[in-house]
């Protein structure tokens, strides 16, 4: 059982990135994915999730314009396209996996698997 995730890089504000996260030996249509984020110092920071049947919940109302959750159940994976990058967008991102729960969660303890996280960087 395994997620991968990647897609991360550096770019300049106001610049794009679509993270991926592939999944392996399971598959992610009978679970809810996560996207998490750990900037230097912080702690993890739930960002957007999806359920099983697709509703998207994003953390804050800045990450809801900015940021699109999506999954693609015949591919295995989950996306995160992140647009309007800002500084504050730097961060190791994660994507994670649970199925116990009613709907996704925003709160990581919540999930059973998690990718080895992506490094987005966004300079100003």
């Amino acid at each position: 059982v395994q997620l991968q995730a990647s897609g991360g890089g550096l770019v300049q504000a106001g610049g794009s990135l679509r993270l991926s996260c592939a999944a392996s030996g399971f598959t992610l249509d009978y679970f809810h994915m996560g996207w998490f984020r750990q900037a230097p110092g912080k702690e993890v920071e739930g960002v957007a999730c999806i359920s099983k049947s697709g509703g998207r919940t994003y953390n804050t109302s800045s990450m809801k314009g900015r940021f699109t959750i999506d999954r693609d159940n015949a591919k295995n994976t989950v996306n995160l396209q992140m647009n309007i990058l800002e500084p504050e967008d730097t961060a190791v991102y994660y994507c994670a996996a649970e199925r116990h729960s009613e709907n996704c969660s925003l709160n990581g303890i919540s999930y059973e698997y998690w990718g080895q996280g992506t490094q987005v960087t966004v300079s100003s």
